[in-house]
């Protein structure tokens, strides 16, 4: 059984789920705007929004790293996971399944 999440691995998750959320929004308004239908209202909205959630993600990281003990690797992926599109989410899967989201024994 695994064990509870603290609360930096939570707030960790949660800064996982909106960076890939913002990713998936703004992915869809660079496609509305370069496609068929050249609408830039997407990228209009989910642009602010990913910076902002980039932003977050990036500080929550180093938080969690700080409060969870995380080895310099895991701090280091953690970090460029935020940089190719829609990583965060599989990578807060993974910590949580070895437990880097958890408080140390």
């Amino acid at each position: 059984m695994s064990r509870p999440l603290a609360p930096a691995g939570r707030l960790f998750a949660v800064a996982a789920f909106i960076e890939g959320f913002t990713w998936a929004g703004l992915l869809i308004g660079m496609f509305l705007k370069y496609g068929p239908v050249a609408n830039e209202l997407g990228v209009k909205i989910f642009g602010p929004l990913h910076g902002g959630a980039f932003l977050f993600y990036v500080v929550v990281t180093v938080l969690a790293a700080l409060r969870l003990r995380w080895p310099w690797w895991a701090t280091l992926l953690a970090v460029i996971a935020a940089v190719p599109p829609l990583v965060t989410v599989p990578l807060e899967m993974w910590f949580r399944r070895i437990g880097l989201l958890s408080e140390r024994a």
